[in-house]
């Protein structure tokens, strides 16, 4: 049998729909037609109802329907279901014609048409009939009713299709007439089907009660019941099961079985119930998995198997592709895989079962002269033959060496790629790794069965990535083996000797005999010879590859192939380093490279070379043969060191390996470069290397001991840095902080040189160091000259200051003054850089040397500055009147830890004017300590103001100073404090008092009042004394007057104290009735409150003197 033998028909596939005849319509030369036909099946949306339509002549020859089956009694079935039923029925066999005809209603020629109609009717008469008529809309009722008559057709079986724009409504609209009449054909089908069921017996009839339950649930699909057709369906597999099974029919059994489960599993994907269609599929399996039948065709048995696995797949990958949700555990690359799994075991039984030599016999056993079987999974020699033994024993064998004959020629390989593909895709969709890596070895070795070894050696090789990546190594030595088999058939040279090389190395799990053989093979190719044949190679082949080896070797091309091994597991290893971190530039650089064979004999290589980020430097790093011993002992560790001067233009620079470089062979044979990336290690030293550092922190570091190197504990150092020169100068600062906010605050610069040659160009960059605040840039300022402040344009930092040369020994000083306008720290930098020569490994080179001192300075404030406004009597106000005088008085606190000299202070008067004739400070030549004040005090007065305004500025008051411990030509520091603003106020009179400065009791105390009128009118003034216990008084004790504009009024009062101590005095109220705003509190405010009085004195007389 053909290999196609086991693909699943396509009307079981399919989804079944109600076919239904359309005739009568001329769809190539008639427009309309054309558009009535393309209306039913362009573009048809999901919601219009399932219906196949086909276009028929109106003479087309329907199946004729067979007579009827009145009795089983004697009926013994030939099989089970016919190979053309469910096509017959899905294509050839309609559920309903529908003739089509165009009529005109008003058509004078009507009986003629008429007639014609009722002529093609009859055409079809023998399957159920609908007539279309293409016209207007009906109108005439008596001509329809004729025309049905004539046709003998009812009522409902006509139809009326007018040709509008809304042509796709009217076919909608005809579709559902169609599918109701289409859906009364398949009941009556299934009713008839089931009356067959009291005519059959089990004895005879199993194979009727699978076929009719069958016939029943297809039915039911075609009529859209998929419940119940899923309910046939699992009947007629449960009786499939239940026939007899021996080995004639043990095929058809099988056949039936798996076409009924493809459509119970189908539905039950379709009902959105995936966990019932696994479960029947495995229960499937479990029935079906021992039913192998002829011994000698086991091989068929397979394929059915791995046709089921499949057929299933693409039933889950379809459900999954219309919503269903899968996982990791349970998704369709699991059957793809089994299927593909069960087409290896068919590949094994066919070499086993099929053996060659045989001819194909004669006459053909396969062949039937109908061209196909009559019923699905029948012998096409014994076709309808039911009984246990085989009717004819010698066509039994020859149509077994047929079907043997022939499954040597099916391509099993390309057949199992093809499913493993689609696990792959599966696994890979659903993230499995393992499982996808996993199935494409199983891919490459049978395209290696295939003798496709481009393709396998492809797909081996993507796969092996994973497989070192996860330490597999007995997995990698096996894949390695394969490809390496693939590389020596194709004759691809380097293929073969990176395999090979792979398999020497240590994450090879071969036997020493083995890699010494392989080993001889690589040292053959490097000597441009034909290597030995690979074990296990297919016999056929290695002819041929030995003869492309010989072409290979015999070419006069390019000789030299260059190996990245840090994706691979070489038999070399290599670890570079540095030996530190960073070299002066004083020093020579040194680098170390270990390499070290795995291998089981000796390996020798003819070249070492090291490549180095600045390539000048890479003629330092080269080893040749005949320079030193270039032969790696197996397990031993070897070292080259190699040595090189930096060159000063890399100081600050790094220097990395970019690549160490290993050449095998030799000119007169290969060469092959094996090249590591950076510091060398591939693609195990990693996890090697921790493994390593892990080990040596458990056990200990009792390494020293040993004679040999530890590889696993050398670790790699692929970079190193170039840095200046050690400077050999002391650089020392002397300064008194902190600094004082705009003071020029001296640092003092010792440099003493203590090289043995003279320190040229030697030059000093001080000031702030950069990468601080932006903000205290702007507020620094640097300068040399400390005779004067220096001004806002200073710089922050003062670069390149030439110092000239130190000789051996000598010292030299420096201040640098630094105004700080702001508080807060700085970080400053002192930077001496010189230049000098000296000799490194016999090369003279000069040198770039610097020494950095940096220094935290804190800026303080040197003094607070506090401002009061009192009155004349020294008490606070929080108004100043106009005209008025008033006291300011300042005090400076020092908060500076250092000694203070203030030198003078000043007052910057703006709208205030002195009440004295000049202002002079009380701050001269002043030393302030810590935390002491110096207070000064002025008299001012506040003029008429011109402008409206409440509020005026008073000015500024100015501080000259500096440290008290600094010289006398230091420059002064000018501090200027901005006086607050004071609040004015304007009262129409001035009152002030002249009293003496005490009183005695009961002794005359004359006060008089002054009283001045300070506005433009005349004043009312009302003037009472209110009675006081501590004094009586003479005087007016109440008073109205009047003073004139800019004139002065006096009272005159004695007062006669009674009581000594400070009294108050009795209290003048005052009030202004033509100023209403006036305060009487206001005005009282400048007037005395209080007086001293002191006790009656008395006269002393001699007696009293002498008591004392």
């Amino acid at each position: 049998m053909a290999g196609s033998q086991w693909e699943l028909p396509p009307e079981l596939c399919c989804r079944p729909m109600a076919f239904v005849a359309l005739t009568g319509l001329d769809v190539v030369y008639n427009a309309v037609h054309r558009a009535i036909w393309d209306a039913f099946c362009a573009n048809r949306r999901a919601d219009r109802v399932p219906i196949s339509f086909k276009v028929l002549p109106g003479d087309h020859e329907y199946p004729k329907c067979r007579t009827k089956r009145t009795s089983y009694e004697w009926y013994i079935p030939k099989g089970i279901l016919k190979t053309g039923w469910m096509n017959k029925h899905l294509n050839l066999v309609p559920a309903l014609v529908v003739l089509f005809y165009e009529l005109d209603w008003d058509d004078p020629q009507w009986k003629e048409k008429q007639s014609e109609c009722a002529t093609k009717v009859e055409i079809v008469r023998l399957v159920k009939v609908k007539l279309c008529v293409i016209g207007e809309d009906l109108v005439a009722s008596e001509r329809a009713s004729a025309l049905c008559n004539a046709c003998d057709l009812s009522g409902k079986s006509l139809f009326v299709l007018p040709h509008t724009d809304h042509l796709v409504g009217y076919i909608i609209r005809l579709e559902n007439a169609f599918y109701e009449h289409a859906q009364t054909y398949y009941y009556t089908e299934i009713r008839r089907v089931k009356s067959h069921k009291e005519f059959l017996n089990k004895t005879t009839h199993q194979l009727l009660f699978v076929r009719h339950q069958f016939k029943i649930a297809f039915f039911s699909e075609l009529k859209q019941d998929t419940q119940n057709a899923l309910k046939y369906y699992r009947t007629a597999y449960s009786l499939v099961h239940e026939l007899r099974a021996h080995e004639t029919n043990m095929l058809e059994i099988k056949t039936m079985a798996g076409f009924i489960n493809y459509k119970i599993c189908r539905l039950c994907f379709q009902h959105n119930t995936p966990l019932d269609a696994i479960a029947q599929f495995r229960k499937h399996i479990d029935l079906c998995k021992k039913k192998i039948g002829s011994a000698e065709l086991a091989f068929e048995h397979a394929a059915w198997m791995s046709k089921q696995f499949q057929s299933f797949g693409e039933l889950f990958d379809e459900a999954i592709k219309l919503g269903l949700t899968a996982i990791q555990t349970q998704n369709p690359g699991f059957y793809y895989q089994q299927a593909a799994c069960y087409s290896q075991d068919r590949k094994q039984q066919a070499q086993q079962l099929c053996q060659g030599g045989l001819s194909y016999p004669s006459p053909d056993p396969l062949d039937t002269q109908t061209g196909g079987l009559d019923f699905y999974g029948q012998r096409p020699w014994r076709q309808g033959h039911q009984s246990i033994d085989p009717p004819d024993a010698e066509k039994e064998k020859t149509g077994i060496l047929a079907l043997q004959i022939k499954e040597r020629d099916v391509p099993h390989s390309e057949l199992i790629i093809a499913l493993l593909s689609n696990a792959v895709a599966q696994f890979k969709k659903y993230k499995c790794p393992r499982m996808k890596s996993h199935l494409m070895v199983q891919m490459g070795e049978e395209y290696y069965h295939a003798k496709d070894y481009t393709k396998a050696l492809k797909l081996l090789d993507y796969v092996m990535c994973d497989y070192r990546t996860e330490r597999w190594w007995a997995l990698l030595t096996s894949i390695l083996t394969t490809a390496l088999r693939c590389a020596y058939l194709m004759a691809s040279v380097k293929d073969y000797i990176l395999y090979c090389m792979e398999l020497l190395g240590r994450a090879s799990t071969l036997k020493e005999e083995q890699k010494s053989k392989i080993e001889k093979n690589l040292i053959k190719v490097l000597m441009n010879e034909v290597p030995d044949a690979e074990p296990d190679c297919d016999p056929s082949s290695v002819g041929a590859a030995r003869s492309l080896w010989t072409d290979r070797m015999a070419l006069a091309g390019s000789n030299e192939l260059t190996v990245e091994v840090q994706d691979y597991i070489p038999f070399i290893q290599c670890k570079s380093r540095f030996q530190s971190p960073s070299f002066h530039v004083d020093q020579p650089i040194q680098l170390q490279v270990f390499l070290r064979a795995d291998c089981p004999h000796p390996v020798n290589f003819h070249k070492l070379a090291v490549s180095l980020s600045n390539q000048e430097y890479n003629q330092w790093c080269v080893v040749e043969a005949g320079q030193e011993n270039m032969t790696l002992s197996p397990g031993k560790t070897k070292c080259y060191n190699f040595s090189f001067v930096a060159k000063t233009e890399d100081v600050g620079k790094k220097i990395e390996m970019t690549g160490v470089e290993v050449m095998l062979g030799s000119d007169t044979g290969r060469c092959v470069f094996l090249s590591w990336r950076g510091a060398g290690g591939d693609a195990a030293s990693t996890h090697e290397a921790l493994q390593a550092s892990r080990s040596s922190r458990r056990w200990g570091r009792g390494l020293e001991s040993r004679q040999d190197v530890d590889w696993d504990g050398l670790n790699l150092q692929p970079s190193t840095m170039i840095i200046s020169r050690v400077p050999k100068v002391s650089v020392q600062l002397s300064h008194q902080p902190p600094a004082l906010t705009n003071e020029m605050f001296c640092i003092s610069l010792t440099v003493q040189s203590q090289e043995e040659n003279v320190a040229k160009d030697v030059k000093l960059t001080a000031g702030l160091k950069p990468g601080q605040d932006a903000n205290l840039g702007q507020s620094t300022h640097v300068t040399l000259d400390g005779s004067k402040v220096c001004d806002e344009g200073s710089p922050a930092l003062l670069p390149d200051v030439p110092l000239g040369d130190l000789k051996p020994g000598e010292k030299l000083e420096k201040c640098v003054y630094i105004r700080c306008v702001s508080t807060g720290p700085r970080v400053f930098l002192f930077h001496v850089a010189y230049s000098i020569s000296t000799t490194v490994e016999g090369r003279h080179i000069v040198c770039k040397c610097h020494k950095d001192e940096t220094v935290t300075i804190e800026t303080v404030v040197p003094f607070e500055v506090s401002v009061k406004f009192v009155s004349t009597k020294f008490e606070p106000l929080d108004r100043v009147a106009v005209e008025i005088p008033f006291l300011l008085m300042t005090d400076v606190l020092s908060s500076s830890p250092w000694p203070l000299m203030l030198s003078s202070s000043s007052l910057q008067l703006q709208t205030m004017t002195s009440n004295t004739a000049q202002l002079q400070s009380q701050l001269h030549e002043v030393v302030l300590q810590t935390g002491e004040c110096a207070s000064e005090c002025f008299c001012l007065r506040c003029p008429v103001q011109t402008s409206n305004s409440s509020t005026v500025a008073t000015g500024q008051y100015l501080i000259s100073w500096r440290r008290s411990s600094s010289g006398a030509d230091s420059p002064l520091v000018q501090t200027t404090v901005t006086l607050p603003h004071v609040i004015l106020e304007s009262v129409p009179l001035y009152i002030h008092a002249d009293l003496p400065s005490f009183g005695r009791v009961r002794e005359s105390l004359p006060v008089r009042y002054h009283i001045e009128n300070r506005t433009g009118l005349v004043q009312e003034v009302e003037m009472a004394v209110e009675p006081s216990d501590a004094f009586m008084f003479s005087g007016l004790k109440q008073v109205r007057l009047r003073i004139l504009p800019g004139s002065e009024q006096q009272m005159l009062y004695n007062y006669y104290p009674l009581m000594a101590g400070y009294q108050t005095l009795p209290q003048l109220n005052i009030s202004l009735p033509r100023c209403s705003a006036s305060n009487t509190n206001a005005l009282r405010r400048f007037l005395p409150q209080r007086i001293f009085v002191k006790p009656q004195g008395r006269e002393l007389d001699d007696a009293s003197i002498a008591a004392a």
